[in-house]
């Protein structure tokens, strides 16, 4: 099928100057081929992005894809194939340090907010890869985010929803220190205790617990714990995420890491996509 028109989620030339090459070096270090070894690639990249950054922002299932794009199953299997090798987080870093460097700041972040969203399930996701937040009694998925001071991904850990966010807190330190080694400070709201500041002097970040004002009732912004329910709103705007539909939760952070790629090569070519707030 000859598709007529691009879809609103579909790569721009300037989008796709920013990613393409990272895809097309890790083509070429499977030696020019596809995901078959030995056989020549039969499909574009920029189109099998084009069908991930579909899925993400309008939700459908894989199997729904449109005729105009490669088939759901090669689909997939790249979109698999990239989240096992890291490409997805390689991304991410590279867009964010772009995003960092156009507003002026420094490429490396030194500080970062981390917080957590409970989240429900579809029914493909397996019993055994959900729990029950019961503060927030939500049966589902837990979302651990760290970001930095403008709400840029710099780690994901999904988990079952019974996880505390201490436990998440403590991952998302551990991998923030190993990929981005200048953040010595770290803020977090009050499901964070000491075993998460402990952890952090052990990597030589600061971590902060931001509480509150006392006294104070309903909704208030508390900077800077803001930032990171900022990033949680946007990734709203994809639909894929707005419950968790992957089977594996290593998919669903790939999903988030897709969904901030999105978010962020637009942001540096001054582009945006309608939604419903703009009708």
């Amino acid at each position: 099928m000859t598709r007529q028109r691009p879809y609103p989620s579909d790569l721009s030339d300037a989008r796709w100057e920013l990613i393409g090459p990272t895809l097309t070096a890790w083509r070429a270090e499977r030696g020019g081929k596809g995901l078959d070894v030995g056989r020549p690639p039969e499909h574009d990249l920029r189109r099998i992005m084009d069908a991930i950054l579909y899925v993400d922002r309008t939700g459908i299932p894989w199997r729904y894809l449109p005729h105009d794009f490669a088939p759901w199953e090669t689909v997939y299997d790249y979109f698999a194939a990239w989240q096992k090798d890291g490409v997805f987080a390689q991304l991410n870093g590279l867009l964010r340090r772009l995003a960092r460097q156009d507003e002026g700041r420094d490429a490396e972040p030194r500080a970062c907010v981390l917080d957590a969203q409970s989240i429900k399930t579809s029914a493909n996701v397996h019993a055994a890869d959900q729990g029950i937040d019961a503060g927030k009694k939500i049966a589902g998925r837990k979302r651990h985010l760290g970001v930095d001071a403008l709400g840029l991904l710099l780690a994901v850990w999904v988990t079952a929803a019974s996880v505390s966010d201490n436990a998440g807190g403590i991952h998302l330190l551990s991998q923030i220190a190993a990929t981005s080694p200048h953040v010595t400070k770290a803020w977090a709201d009050t499901g964070y205790r000491a075993k998460v500041i402990d952890h952090g002097a052990r990597l030589g970040i600061d971590a902060e617990v931001v509480q509150r004002e006392p006294g104070v009732k309903g909704f208030k912004v508390i900077p800077p714990r803001w930032v990171v329910e900022r990033t949680f709103g946007w990734l709203m705007h994809h639909r894929r995420l707005a419950r968790d539909y992957e089977t594996h939760p290593h998919r669903s952070a790939a999903m988030i890491h897709v969904a901030m790629i999105d978010l962020i090569s637009r942001r540096l070519t001054r582009e945006s996509t309608p939604n419903w707030r703009d009708s």
